[in-house]
């Protein structure tokens, strides 16, 4: 039973180990000796696998256990297996089998009864902590009460049947239990292993493929085991008659007789064994000869269920998979010749799997499970290198610029550079670095094309790389064309049909469901498939047996009487918004397990709608039919939309329909825009917002409302109620509420009343509402509107296509991490360990000292006149508990791994992200906000520290500040002015800052020696969107390409009731580049900083709509 957590790996390895140390101690034993030729029966085990018990050595081994163990077993069952096989074992038993959870309000009663009469009892999906009502039964508190035996249970005392067992399971796949539980119970690990798998779907294939095989294989069993109890049987009556023999045993005929008959049996049977021997070695030469099959079957198995990390709701049970499995079989085209018939069913198995899978994916996740499916393929076959995949899932885990080769040229840039010098190190690309900076200008060609993907390599390259190695370039060298590189990749590599998945078809969904299978639509944003229902029963004749209940508080009861009525008339029952219901979901759960095909109409249809949502019970996920029908995204699919919902009498019920049509046009078209918005991140919108159809239909029924009552159109007031209300309703940040208002006004406008025509959206010219008479005309002009508008039709700068498609190929290959095993693949062949070890010990060498405090006291007190000293103060206690944390986690981390110390949940959390080159959490919470990879993000902690090093050794405030390297600007602000309002006897609250660009300074930390008389010098501040001309003097348009530019040393200067320049533009400043954050108790934000005023020439509605911004830090 100490083996009962381990996988199989494990066991066999403790085996070999226990039958060395036998060996070694020369203690005699059977060549093979296992525990299951030791404990097993091979009958009893035949009877097991009748009753489900997976064909597999580890889940024998366990029933094995559970058979001859003492304690009640605790089951790791996140595959239910262990479930099933208790169940159908329990239901065979003479007194039954009861099912119970420990959330139900009568589980004790269950118990008590259980206990009393004999019955087994099945406690399911228990948690991390167990009930302490249990502990009797575990304990077996059991008292001796006349012939039989009494346990006391709560207060009650209950009469203990003998008959009497007790078994747990937990779907948790990797639960940590006290070892206060588990001295109480047998743990077994019950948790599918890819080798375990594979057993189990061999044995599916071939008793499908060859069904004579696998009966033979079973006669074996049997005969083995007749054979066997014959021998026994012999073998006792021997040693019966011997030990009842009387006298001299050899003038006992009936022993003589009875010793020599058994002799010709035994040898008999012994011939037997022989011959069953070879038979049954012949048998398994056939059986393997199916492997690749089922290997093939066990790797996507590993892939389907990682996709629960991307999202809750991409539940998929075991024994789904074996029965599509099964179907597969089926359903594949026969072929005499035996490879071929392999290769069949290996490519049928993935394509339909593909095929299912995808129909309840979202969008944005389809890509990256065909490259996840394809990646797994190709490691399971070892046609990837584990250095190459770890590269192009995680890029640089080090910054080899800094102590490397100059960079070549100006577009190249750190980052990228950075990237190529990585690159390099890999066995595949020797010497690349020096290459690509002989052959700069060749690259350039690279950087400048649209298609970068299709682009040859230069020099010899092109030949010499996989399609692996050439995606592992395209990272490096162009992020933002790796989602396309990616799709041409999985296309080559298994298929064009693994990135062409299915469209919506409801009809097909519903012909692979049963009765007892519920039908689920996963929501996203805009999407009512219940529409799409009622139709398809209209269709098949069953709208007269359709009910629809959309839950909410109190929908509970109502719901199951539907269920339960529906049942009974074979009818269609609809469960809206499941995720509105938390509470009811466990009621949910229940209704489905107990759904029995015997009991109801085959025409029954469960079908539920539900968010993505944790609460959403997991087995009726694993077991249902899965389905998403996303709203069609882009500014032409969105304004076809909202004009399939308009017909010709809409029009008739203006009585200004030259003022109606086109503002109609415009509120259309910014429906459109701010949905679409969403897609650019962070520079579209600070908060993504989930806009509706509904919203757009009241600002429809507005403006026909007052067209209608007003002479003059009051376009103030549907500004207003539009962006401020309707839409403006839903938007939380302030920026925001400025973007909208101000994206409505250029669409709800006199200029696109009067000018008609004239009046365009954008600078392109391509957008503007049309004079059209009916909505015919209008649809056909919205179909002129380009597929992929470029970023300028939402006022954004071209480069956004550019931001949009880098983290598109970012958010790629971050889910492929939680998708795909890298495996050891460190570099040169290190393990995991060994490259978090590394990790850790190069953080651990340049960690900085933590500053002296008492010393820092002492050399900046706290004075009236000078609020920095505060500042330098705080700023260094925030750093030193940063220091303090990584320097304690670090150290315990290396103990962890050599296995001096226990490696904590913690512990193991911060090797994975240095691993996987992310921030650890621990450090996250003690550091300041930042979006860095774990490498770029040292060196930065490493340059924050180093700037305080230089204030405390210089003792008083620089005259210059990197305000890039202050944990808490918001303080530092506040310190500068406090300054000037002490130093001039001024009330603060009328103080505010005035912005002097210093863009004659190049570089600020050499140039500027002295601080200024009044206010502070900064540095260090990045701008997205636009630019700052040095020459000009305000702000420009971004150059291609240019995603971020460094803005100028500014100098901050505290003034007495300043006016602001209306024609400045307030651009907002925040630490980084995700924008968004939450407002803390001291009233500042986690992210936004202040507004700086930015001179400019032209409206500032140009940059609001642009979503120009300024940063102190950016991702890399």
């Amino acid at each position: 039973s100490h083996s009962g957590p381990f996988t199989a790996e494990i066991r066999t390895e403790c085996e070999t180990m226990w039958m060395k140390d036998l060996d070694k101690e020369g203690i005699a034993h059977n060549e093979d000796c296992s525990m299951r030729s030791v404990l097993g029966e091979p009958v009893k085990i035949q009877q097991w696998v009748v009753y489900s018990l997976p064909n597999d050595a580890l889940s024998i081994e366990n029933a094995i256990i559970i058979d001859r163990s003492r304690r009640w077993p605790l089951m790791i069952d996140p595959q239910r297996q262990a479930n099933k096989y208790i169940k159908n074992m329990g239901k065979d038993t003479e007194t039954g089998i009861d099912v119970c959870k420990l959330s139900e309000k009568n589980f004790l009663r269950t118990l008590e009864l259980g206990i009393q009469f004999g019955k087994w009892i099945l406690l399911e999906n228990i948690g991390i902590n167990l009930d302490p009502a249990l502990e009797p039964i575990l304990l077996q508190q059991k008292i001796k009460d006349g012939s039989g035996y009494i346990i006391k249970l709560g207060d009650k005392s209950i009469t203990y049947s003998d008959t009497f067992k007790f078994f747990m399971t937990t779907t948790l796949p990797n639960p940590h239990y006290s070892p206060e539980t588990s001295v109480k119970v047998t743990l077994l690990n019950f948790a599918i292993t890819p080798q375990g798998l594979e057993d189990q779907m061999l044995g599916i294939v071939v008793a499908k493929e060859r069904p004579d095989l696998e009966e033979q294989k079973n006669e074996l069993v049997s005969q083995n085991a007749k054979m066997n109890k014959m021998l026994k049987e012999i073998e006792d009556d021997i040693l019966r008659l011997l030990a009842t023999s009387e006298g001299d045993v050899l003038e006992d005929d009936t022993l003589v007789n009875k010793v020599t008959s058994s002799k010709e049996v035994s040898d008999d049977i012994n011939q037997k064994k022989e011959v069953a021997k070879v038979t049954e070695a012949n048998i398994d030469t056939a059986r393997e000869s199916y492997r690749p099959v089922a290997y093939r079957t066990a790797v996507l198995f590993f892939c389907i269920v990682e996709l629960t990390n991307i999202d809750p709701m991409y539940q998929y049970s075991l024994q789904w998979f074996q029965k599509l499995f099964t179907i597969a079989i089926d359903q594949s085209p026969p072929s005499d010749v035996f490879e071929e018939r392999l290769e069949i069913l290996k490519d049928f198995f993935t394509e339909s799997l593909y095929q299912n899978i995808c129909r309840g994916l979202f969008e944005k996740h389809k890509t990256l499970f065909s490259f996840a499916l394809c990646a797994r393929i190709l490691k399971g076959d070892n046609k990837i290198d584990d250095a190459e995949l770890r590269f192009l899932l995680i890029g640089p885990t080090s910054d080899m610029v800094e102590s490397g080769p100059p960079i070549p040229a100006d577009w190249v840039g750190k980052p990228r550079w950075n990237e190529i010098l990585t690159l390099a190190t890999l066995p595949a690309f020797p010497n690349f670095d020096t290459f690509f900076a002989n052959n700069v200008s060749d690259f350039l060609r690279i950087y400048d094309s649209v298609e970068a993907d299709k682009e040859p390599l230069p020099g010899d390259w092109e030949a010499k790389v996989s399609p692996l190695q050439r995606l592992a370039f395209i990272r490096a060298m162009r992020m933002d064309c790796l989602t396309a590189a990616a799709i041409t990749f999985i296309s080559q590599q298994i298929g064009q049909k693994f990135v062409e998945p299915p469209t919506f078809d409801i009809a097909k969904s519903f012909a692979d469901s049963v009765n007892t299978t519920p039908l689920i639509f996963i929501l996203s944003p805009g999407t009512d498939p219940v529409a799409d229902v009622i139709k398809f029963a209209e269709k098949l004749g069953m709208l007269k047996r359709f009910e629809s209940i959309s839950l909410g508080q109190g929908q509970g009861p109502k719901a199951t009487k539907m269920i339960e009525n529906a049942q009974g008339t074979g009818g269609w029952c609809l469960l809206s918004n499941c995720h509105l219901m938390e509470s009811w979901m466990s009621s949910l759960e229940a209704l489905v397990e107990q759904l029995n095909p015997d009991n109801m109409s085959n025409n029954f249809r469960l079908w539920l709608t539900s968010m993505p949502a944790k609460s959403f019970p997991v087995q009726v996920l694993q077991n249902g039919i899965k389905m998403t029908n996303e709203p069609p995204s882009g500014l032409r699919a969105n304004m076809l939309r909202s004009y399939s919902i308009i017909n010709d009498d809409l029009f008739k019920e203006s009585e200004k329909p030259d003022a109606f049509k086109p503002l109609l046009f415009g509120f259309c078209f910014f429906h459109a825009v701010v949905q679409d918005r969403r897609k650019f991140g962070p520079i579209g919108w600070n908060i993504a917002y989930s806009f509706t159809p509904e919203d757009l239909q009241v600002c429809k029924e507005q403006l026909m409302l007052f067209i209608n009552q007003y002479d003059d159109v009051p376009y103030k007031v549907l500004n207003f109620l539009g962006a401020k209300i309707n839409y403006g309703g839903r938007v939380t940040d302030d920026k925001d509420k400025l973007l909208i208002s101000t994206i409505l006004k250029t669409y709800v406008c006199p200029e696109a009343v009067h000018d008609k025509e004239g009046y365009r959206y954008s600078s392109s010219g391509l957008y503007y509402a049309p004079e059209c008479e009916g909505v015919a005309e209008f649809v056909e002009f919205i179909r002129t509107f380009p597929l992929y508008p470029m970023p300028e039709a939402f006022g954004l700068h071209e480069n956004c296509n550019i931001t949009c498609a880098q983290d598109e190929g970012l958010r790629l290959v971050s889910g492929m991490q939680s998708m795909v095993e890298m495996g050891t693949g460190g570099e040169g062949g290190q393990s995991a360990d060994d490259v978090m070890d590394e990790t850790a010990a190069s953080i651990q060498d340049r960690l900085p000292k933590p500053f002296p405090l008492d010393v820092c006291e002492t050399k900046f007190p706290t004075l009236y006149e000078e609020s920095m000293n505060t500042v330098v103060k705080q700023e260094c206690l925030r750093y030193n508990k940063l220091l303090w944390c990584m320097a304690a986690t670090l150290k315990d981390f290396r103990k962890a791994i050599k296995g001096l110390i226990v490696m904590t949940g913690d512990l193991e959390s911060l090797g994975n992200s240095m691993f996987v080159n992310e921030q650890p959490e621990m450090w996250v919470k003690k550091g300041p906000l930042s979006l860095k990879p774990l490498s770029s993000w040292y060196l930065d902690i490493l340059a924050r520290v180093e700037f305080f090093q230089m204030w405390f050794d210089l003792g008083k405030a620089p005259p210059v500040f990197w305000i890039s390297g202050i944990f808490f600007p918001q303080a530092f602000f506040t310190g500068a002015m406090q300054n000037f309002a002490r130093k001039y006897n001024e009330e603060i609250d009328l103080l505010s800052f005035r912005h002097i660009m210093r863009d004659d300074i190049m570089e600020p930390k050499k140039e500027l020696t002295t601080p200024p008389d009044d206010g502070v010098y900064i540095f260090g501040i990045f701008m997205e969107g636009c630019r700052w001309g040095r020459e000009e003097h305000q702000l420009m348009d971004s150059r291609p390409k240019e995603l971020f530019t460094d803005l100028p040393s500014l100098q901050f200067i505290p003034v007495k009731n300043r006016e602001p320049n209306a024609l400045d533009y307030r651009c907002p400043c925040y630490k980084v580049v995700s924008r968004k954050g939450t407002l803390l108790t001291t009233g500042h934000s986690t992210n936004f900083v202040l507004y700086i005023e930015l001179a400019t020439d032209t409206i500032v509605d140009k940059w609001i709509k642009a979503g120009v911004a300024a940063f102190l830090a950016l991702k890399y």
